[in-house]
């Protein structure tokens, strides 16, 4: 670490990230090229992915119209920020049905309204928030946000606000650059006067990417983030065995090695993802 980071203690080793403490009610991020998928992390890294984590949350931090908790960028991978009280609430927006919303409609655990194709986009972006959990996030509704003492009523309806307004900020952006961003998660927190800000990180860990020009109603959509890796753990059994090892209460198996070709594809992906939506280079 450089000199402004001399000192910094490490508070929490993340799945992606590691979080220090600066003097200063500041943290540090460092963006690790680890990589995790349905909570697990996998034993092999994500050329460059730091790096893009990292560039990819100050671009948005920079445009999004919402205040934030950035500070500074200190190295490719390094962002140091303002430590706030945060808000216990992942606050997921979908707009399609897709990934988890998906499986729960089709199990009858949400009700809805439309036709049930996979990938349809849906009439109005949709709130979906859960709780925050170092093991397995669960849906939350507002009632049980509220009982849960997680936040109030009208703290609630300011985040789902503010949270649909972001996304669709972020699809504008997105959609100039030939994307669709299907679904995204958002974290918040207060600083000391009560302001709520955008906290933690947004980018390809955090927002579910597809291709505009590929984009078919009914099918798997081409990914532009993680879900390439998701897709070859389901492919090879994997999340089966996640499954049916959280059924029985059993340990989560070891997870495989990712192929060579697929950790070169992800790196490629999240490139070309960074560099047609912020015009920026690696």
């Amino acid at each position: 670490m450089n000199d402004i980071t001399d000192g910094a203690t490490l508070i929490k080793k993340g799945k992606v990230k590691d979080i220090y403490s600066l003097e200063g009610n500041r943290l540090l991020f460092e963006f690790s090229d680890r990589v995790s998928a349905f909570d697990v992390i996998l034993p092999s890294t994500i050329p460059k992915k730091g790096e893009i984590l990292c560039k990819f949350a100050e671009f948005w931090f920079n445009t999004l119209r919402i205040p934030n908790h950035m500070l500074s960028v200190v190295d490719v991978n390094k962002m140091i920020v303002k430590k706030l009280n945060m808000i216990p609430i992942e606050c997921i927006v979908r707009g399609y049905l897709y990934g988890g919303l998906y499986e729960r409609v089709k199990k009858g655990e949400v009700a809805f309204d439309l036709d049930l194709t996979l990938a349809r986009k849906l009439p109005e972006p949709m709130f979906d928030p859960t709780t925050k959990s170092e093991i397995k996030d669960l849906p939350i509704d507002k009632d049980e946000a509220i009982s849960k003492g997680l936040t109030n009523p009208d703290e609630f309806e300011k985040l789902k606000e503010i949270s649909i307004s972001l996304y669709n900020q972020l699809n504008e952006v997105a959609s100039k650059a030939g994307f669709i961003i299907a679904d995204i998660k958002f974290e918040f927190g207060k600083d000391d006067d009560g302001n709520i800000l955008l906290a933690d990180s947004v980018g390809p860990d955090e927002f579910r990417l597809w291709s505009k020009e590929k984009y078919e109603l009914g099918k798997n959509q081409e990914s532009w983030d993680k879900q390439l890796v998701r897709d070859w753990l389901i492919d090879t059994g994997y999340k089966g065995d996640i499954d049916e090892a959280s059924k029985n209460g059993e340990p989560i198996p070891a997870p495989p090695d990712i192929p060579s070709d697929l950790i070169s594809r992800v790196t490629d992906r999240y490139m070309i993802a960074y560099e047609k939506m912020t015009g920026g280079r690696l």
